[in-house]
């Protein structure tokens, strides 16, 4: 069958090709600190920027956890950071993979030893254009002035002072290299740090609680993930005080085992998770009680 030349020509007929995805949300402002050692990053502006909240008082520790330690778990950092509360952060995978110029050629960096500034400056002298429009480069502003780089959970000498990360935001009281709860952001993720948890032995005969909050890795996901892990950190912190309160001041380690009111926020946290899950329950939680 043939067809009339002129329909050919009808704008109606004519096939729009395909639009690029929004680019990412503006990276939120962070409020000036001393800047990181070997970090130049950019502030950027939003108006909804998390505001810093300088609180005193009983704060307990925490850690975020994602594949590459780039998106979910930094966003998650920050946020706590800004909150005053002791945070550290570390991805699972065997090295950090960043989306490249197509999905059999993605950026790939060693944990522990490449800096944020370092992957920032090698993607921006690659291709601009391209790590702007997907987020990267705007990601890895936020990320370097966070922390030097991505951390693997698995390399992580639990117990050992991290005196050579005190620039980190959130540094101060983790220095001892412990924590109270671990949050991990995709669910692989939780089974890797409860492997790795068991493989450990619990040397330290310290509990933890380990959560999983499922976000999707994306840049719009990772910013609703990060104020939903520090609403969450809010009430859990809330309980532990309570707690604390209760038993006179008595808490050694702030996740139970410390005298009196210990073990009764350890009884607390699965009625916190599912009190919290009726809010966001697009983010399935998961909840383990493990060892460091």
């Amino acid at each position: 069958m043939t067809t009339d030349p002129r329909l050919a020509r009808d704008p109606r007929r004519i096939d729009t090709p395909p639009q690029p995805p929004p680019p990412p949300p503006p990276l939120e402002s962070i409020p000036h600190q001393k800047p990181l050692s070997g970090s130049n990053g950019v502030n950027g502006d939003s108006s909804n920027s998390p505001a810093p909240r300088d609180e005193g008082g009983f704060k307990l520790k925490f850690c975020t956890v994602c594949a590459s330690n780039q998106n979910r778990s930094m966003e998650a950092h920050l946020r706590l950071s800004l909150a005053s509360y002791p945070v550290i952060s570390f991805g699972t995978g065997s090295l950090v993979r960043l989306p490249g110029p197509s999905i059999s050629q993605p950026n790939v960096y060693p944990f522990n030893s490449t800096s944020y500034d370092t992957m920032y400056a090698e993607l921006n002298g690659k291709d601009p254009r391209l790590y702007r429009a997907n987020g990267l480069l705007t990601m890895l502003e936020r990320n370097r002035q966070v922390k030097f780089g991505p951390e693997r959970w698995q390399d992580w000498a639990i117990g050992k002072p991290r005196l050579d990360h005190r620039d980190d935001r959130g540094s101060a009281g983790v220095e001892g290299g412990v924590v109270d709860v671990v949050i991990t952001c995709e669910e692989r993720c939780w089974d890797a740090v409860m492997d790795n948890l068991v493989e450990r032995e619990g040397s330290l005969n310290r509990p933890v609680h380990v959560i999983n909050v499922d976000i999707k890795d994306n840049h719009e996901e990772a910013l609703v993930g990060g104020r939903a892990i520090l609403e969450l950190a809010d009430m859990l912190n809330a309980a532990a005080k309570e707690e604390r309160d209760r038993s006179g001041g008595e808490w050694r380690n702030g996740a139970g085992g410390g005298g009196g009111g210990g073990s009764s926020f350890d009884d607390r946290v699965p009625d916190i998770i599912a009190q919290w899950q009726e809010k966001w329950p697009n983010l399935p939680a998961l909840w383990s009680l493990a060892w460091f």
